[in-house]
C-alpha cells in the first residue's frame, strides 16, 4: 500500500509538470504498465482530481481544474521560490497582499519538512523589507484589466494625471507592465489615436466593458513602450542625454522610472521642470552631455553660476583682469 501511494504522488507529480503526458511516457517514468497507470489515474480520480484523458495515438492524459485548489506537490527549490515570491508580495505593489500573503506563506510552512521549513524560517528572520514607499493597486482593478486585455474588450477608465487633474479615458488594452515598483497599463488611446502609458494605481474602471476589438501592434514591445512613456513622454519637459559610463553601471543606477537606457548610453528622461530634472541628471554624479533640448543647457549654466557664487567663486566678470 505504501508503495502504491508513494507512486500515486509521483505520478500526481508528473501530471502537475507538464500539459500532458501519453501513458507509455509515465508509464517510463514510473517504471511500471501502461495497465497500472490507467489503474491509478482512476485511483486519482476517485480522490477527487479531474483528469481528461483521450485515446489513439495522440492521447494521453491532462489534469483539469478542480472545484477548489487540489494539494500541490513542489520540490524543495519550487517551495522556497514559492516563499520568497510570497515574502516579497507582502510588501510589494498589490493593496491587501501584504495581509493574505503571510497567511499562505504560514500554510506553505506547515506543510514542509523540518530542514526546508528551517530554510525559509531563516530567511524570514533575516531579511527586512521597507514599506509603504510608493503606490500601491487594488487587486480588482489588475484582474479587471487583465480580464479586458484577455477577451480585446475596451474600458473606459477615470484617470488622475501626474498634475493631479482628473479626465475619463477610452482605451484598447495591450498589457499591464510591472517594473518592480509600479503597475503601468499600455494601450491605444482612441481619443487621441495614440498610444499611451497610464500609472494604473491612478485607474479607476468603469463598468461595463466596452465593444471588442481587434489588437493593434506597438510600434515596439510593450516594456520598451512602457519605459519610454513613464520616464519621458509623461513629463511636461522631456530630455535625451547622453551619459558618460559603462552600461553596466548605467543599468544599476538608474530604476525604471528614470528613462529608456539606449545602448549607446543616451537616456530618454524628463521632469516636471528643467530645474528637477536637472537636479535629477546632477545628483547621478556622472559626466554627460545634454542633447536637447537647448534650455535644459541654460538651465545648468544658470545652476552652475549659482552654485559657483555659492562657493565664493565671484562671476567671470568681477574677477581680477576680466
Amino acid at each position: 500500500m505504501w508503495e502504491t501511494s508513494v507512486r500515486l504522488l509521483r505520478l500526481l507529480s508528473l501530471l502537475q509538470a507538464r500539459p500532458e503526458w501519453s501513458g507509455p511516457e509515465l508509464a517510463g517514468r514510473l517504471s511500471v504498465t501502461t495497465r497500472t497507470i490507467r489503474n491509478d489515474i482512476e485511483r486519482l480520480r476517485t480522490l477527487g482530481y479531474r483528469i481528461h484523458s483521450s485515446s489513439g495515438t495522440a492521447g494521453g492524459y491532462r489534469l483539469g481544474a478542480g472545484t477548489a485548489v487540489p494539494p500541490l506537490l513542489l520540490d524543495d527549490d519550487e517551495a522556497v521560490a514559492v516563499a520568497v515570491s510570497l515574502h516579497a508580495a507582502a510588501n510589494g505593489t498589490v493593496a491587501g497582499i501584504e495581509e493574505t500573503a503571510p497567511r499562505a506563506l504560514a500554510k506553505l510552512r506547515r506543510t514542509l519538512p523540518p530542514q526546508l521549513a528551517r530554510r525559509i524560517e531563516a530567511l524570514d528572520t533575516a531579511t527586512l523589507s521597507v514599506t509603504g514607499r510608493g503606490p500601491t493597486v487594488a487587486p480588482g482593478t489588475l484582474t479587471a484589466i487583465a480580464a479586458a486585455i484577455r477577451d480585446h474588450e475596451g474600458l473606459r477608465f477615470d484617470y488622475r494625471d501626474h498634475e493631479g487633474a482628473h479626465h475619463t479615458r477610452t482605451v484598447e488594452l495591450h498589457r499591464l507592465v510591472h517594473t518592480g515598483h509600479r503597475w503601468y497599463l499600455l494601450a491605444f488611446d482612441t481619443a487621441r489615436a495614440d498610444w499611451r502609458t497610464f500609472r494604473v494605481d491612478r485607474v479607476r474602471p468603469r463598468t461595463p466593458n466596452g465593444p471588442r476589438f481587434t489588437p493593434r501592434r506597438p510600434p515596439e514591445d510593450a516594456v520598451t513602450e512602457v519605459v519610454r512613456g513613464a520616464g519621458s513622454r509623461a513629463w511636461r519637459h522631456p530630455a535625451r542625454v547622453r551619459l558618460h559610463a559603462p552600461l553596466a553601471r548605467l543599468a544599476e543606477l538608474l530604476p525604471p522610472a528614470a528613462g529608456l537606457l539606449h545602448d549607446d548610453g543616451t537616456l530618454e528622461t524628463g521632469g516636471p521642470s528643467l530645474p528637477e530634472l536637472a537636479a535629477f541628471l546632477l545628483s547621478l554624479d556622472l559626466p554627460f552631455t545634454v542633447l536637447d533640448p537647448p534650455e535644459l543647457r541654460a538651465t545648468l549654466r544658470a545652476m552652475a553660476a549659482r552654485a559657483a557664487a555659492a562657493g565664493g567663486v565671484p562671476p567671470e566678470g568681477d574677477r581680477p583682469g576680466g
